[in-house]
């Protein structure tokens, strides 16, 4: 890979509010752990706003959900990411003049993130009121190889002076979640979930132990500051902030650097945080700091080994491209209590909440190329299903097992149930996944330990929420992926990845049998008669089609509705949810996203390609793309249709949607699932893979202002690299045993290297 591509940088001395916020999710730190946003150590003036923040995956406070009016089977409480602890603090003082971004003169500034050697840096040179010039170098690291620690390694080279120079460093338990109560996608009310239980210094490390408000889970953060210098320290304790001064005699040309490490550790994967906290600190402070950057590296040469994935020819969108991989991997929950959050672990942004996002726009990049993080996050469902047949029950229903819409622990967080958790098709993606994996890797002994049981229960649900009517099987009042379209019958999505589901559902049952391993099939009490209900209900499932326009409608009314004028709204009354009522919006044919057309995507094989193509030029003419979901899904169809311009349109929106703040709350975290969407647009998009039982499928096309592009996935036993170019379509097998392959239809059996001729899409 070009060494290019791995560098994202700004250079900027812009203050504006705004930016800052931004920047500070832009510019987090992360490992799947924890994550840190990018604040400023030395802070900001009091009128500024900043979303002061460092979260761990999947610790979490709860909350009662205050309704109105409140009815049966309404969730009572929420699960939200807690702000934990504030370990950034870093105040710099020379010669009695504190360092400030917004006193003096800044000379120049750039913040970047190393993707090659996993760190961020930030970089300044200011000149004092009093004119003392110093150079400032900031490294932040979230550790890939020892998960609770955070890093900062603090430089300052004097310029121009001698004397004293004194760093503060402050470990604050006094920090509450941001709050925004006029937007949804963020917490109404800023809380105090953390709870500091002591604040103490012992010897020179600096602890608190904390509990969350309600879940009283119990989290430990260890600080220890280390000087490359002789100085003199002092420690002060107030209330639940505790700091240390570290200061200096220095000299013109004197450089001092400061390493401040932070361990956190919290109960659900340390049972004694306290000690594991202090121990792992210990362990880390006596292991040479250039060891702990080299194992970074390490861990993200394997890491691109597997996942590389490069343009030729736009060297901003290959910077966009390793962005967003990149941030899949800070992202994603590294042990089965964690999953990946809607933001990852870049804000506060829908509470920490997991969502069908990982299954349907992250997992394909992890089942492609990270085969054991793909087990983990598909683990961690089947986890949550004790709390998903519990959720079923709640809904009235007999048997299965109901995902809940957004989660961390098992509960369902969601308090409007309309876009909430009447979106059943969650179930459906979570059975896709399993058999997206099990297609990819032939792991059927995760299919028998785990998977299966998944798929069976989300079966059994189907065939409890949907009934029979006029020979059809039908899925009444239910939301599909459009949250504009609320308590529809018959929602194509919906039937269809059910369908797949039951079927799929069948298939294992089978296989199982015919292997004599059957568990879980005894275990849950699963009879062949059943496994036949599931199939009847699949061969009868009612999928809407108007004869006239040949599409698929949304549901069985949607195209009753009176179409929205999309042109005609304000451009300020963008996305619409903020702007209109729900029942408003409801009673229009408009859409917040892809629907119909993502199921298309994701079964094409159920529909002929007039009524696929059709479909996408109507429902192209009502969305609004409010969702960050949208536009990726809207790439890779346009991909398939031939439509190549509108298909490299898309997946622009789509690559720079946050660098480029469109959505206009990435300072609230990044949007995680677009960033796996843009890893999908060039994968499934642009070289037309697809996974089927039948093998792997290509249809590869190269966008006209490219010279080519290259990636490579882990199928079954095999390594398979792919280069596509303006003539010819290169396949290598790396490792492995030799792969049937379809090339534009074309069966094709690869054993070291295959050259066919690039011919794009008919």
């Amino acid at each position: 890979m070009n060494g290019n591509q791995f560098v994202y940088e700004i250079n900027n001395t812009d203050l504006d509010n705004e930016t800052l916020m931004l920047n500070e999710s832009l510019f987090h730190t992360a490992n799947g752990y924890l994550g840190v946003r990018a604040n400023y150590e030395e802070g900001y003036p009091a009128d500024y706003d900043s979303i002061h923040g460092q979260y761990i995956n999947g610790y979490y406070d709860t909350d009662k959900i205050e309704y109105g009016e409140k009815l049966y089977g309404f969730p009572e409480e929420k699960q939200t990411i807690i702000n934990v602890v504030d370990t950034q603090g870093i105040r710099l003082s020379i010669a009695g003049e504190e360092f400030s971004m917004f006193d003096g003169k800044v000379l120049s500034s750039s913040q970047k993130i190393d993707m090659e050697r996993g760190f961020y840096q930030r970089s300044v040179h200011w000149i004092s009121p009093r004119g003392h010039e110093l150079e400032i170098r900031i490294i932040r690291m979230a550790s890939f190889t020892v998960l609770p620690l955070f890093l900062i390694d603090y430089r300052v080279k004097l310029i121009n002076f001698d004397g004293d120079v004194k760093f503060i460093s402050t470990h604050s338990g006094s920090v509450k979640n941001y709050c925004n109560p006029n937007d949804p996608r963020v917490s109404a009310t800023a809380v105090q979930h953390i709870i500091t239980q002591e604040a103490t210094f012992d010897g020179d490390v600096s602890v608190i132990r904390a509990k969350a408000a309600h879940s009283e889970l119990e989290l430990t953060s260890a600080v220890k500051n280390r000087l490359s210098v002789p100085c003199k320290t002092e420690h002060t304790v107030s209330g639940d902030v505790l700091t240390e001064e570290l200061t200096a005699q220095s000299q013109t040309g004197d450089e001092l650097r400061l390493l401040k490490y932070t361990v956190l550790c919290d109960e659900r994967r340390y049972p004694t945080t306290q000690e594991s906290a202090l121990r792992i600190l210990n362990e880390v402070t006596n292991t040479p700091v250039q060891e702990l950057y080299d194992g970074q590296r390490s861990y993200l040469k394997k890491f691109w080994e597997k996942s590389y994935v490069e343009i030729d020819g736009n060297e901003e969108l290959s910077v966009a491209l390793c962005y967003s991989l990149y941030q899949l991997l800070q992202a994603v929950g590294k042990d089965s209590v964690s999953n990946i959050a809607a933001k990852g672990l870049s804000g506060e942004g829908y509470e920490g909440h997991y969502f069908w996002d990982t299954e349907i726009y992250m997992l394909p990049f992890f089942i492609l190329t990270q085969r054991e993080t793909a087990k983990s996050l598909i683990s961690y469902r089947y986890a949550l299903l004790p709390a998903a047949r519990k959720q079923a029950k709640l809904l009235g229903h007999k048997k299965g097992a109901l995902y809940p819409w957004r989660t961390i622990s098992g509960g369902e967080c969601s308090g409007y149930f309309p876009s909430g958790s009447a979106q059943y098709h969650i179930n459906g993606d979570i059975a896709y996944t399993v058999v997206a994996y099990y297609l990819m890797t032939k792991d059927i002994d995760f299919i028998a330990e785990k998977g299966a049981e998944i798929v069976f229960e989300t079966a059994r649900l189907w065939q409890d929420v949907g009934n029979y009517m006029d020979g059809s099987f039908h899925i009444n009042d239910v939301t599909g992926p459009d949250e504009y379209t609320c308590l529809i019958n018959d929602n194509y999505y919906t039937n269809s990845i059910a369908k797949y589901n039951l079927i799929w559902a069948g298939k294992f049952y089978r296989m199982l049998n015919e292997q004599n391993r059957t568990e879980i099939i005894l275990k849950i009490g699963l009879q062949e008669e059943e496994v036949a209900e599931f199939q009847r209900a699949a061969d009868h499932m009612y999928y809407t089609y108007d004869e006239k326009l040949d599409i698929n409608p949304q549901d069985d009314s949607f195209l009753r509705k009176e179409k929205w004028d999309i042109a005609a709204t304000p451009k300020e009354n963008f996305p619409l949810l903020l702007h209109y009522h729900p029942l408003y919006i409801y009673r229009y044919q408009v859409c917040k996203q892809a629907d119909t057309v993502l199921s298309h995507f994701l079964l094409e094989d159920e529909q002929k390609y007039t009524t696929i193509k059709n479909s996408y030029e109507y429902y192209e003419q009502l969305t609004t793309h409010d969702s960050s979901l949208s536009t990726c899904i809207f790439s890779i169809m346009a991909s398939k249709l031939g439509m190549e311009e509108k298909a490299y349109d898309y997946f622009c929106q789509t690559s720079m949607l946050d660098i480029k703040n469109t959505h206009h709350n990435t300072k609230d975290g990044i949007h995680v699932a677009s960033m796996g969407g843009t890893y999908m647009s060039i994968l499934y998009g642009f070289a037309g893979f697809r996974l089927k039982e039948s093998g792997i499928w290509f249809s590869p096309f190269l966008p006209k202002s490219w010279s080519g592009y290259r990636f490579q996935i882990h199928y079954e036993d095999s390594l398979i690299c792919v280069h596509v170019t303006q003539n010819f379509c290169e396949f290598t097998l790396k490792s492995g045993t030799p792969k049937e392959l379809f090339i534009y239809e074309k069966a094709y059996l690869l054993k070291e290297t295959l050259t066919v001729k690039c011919t794009g899409r008919e």
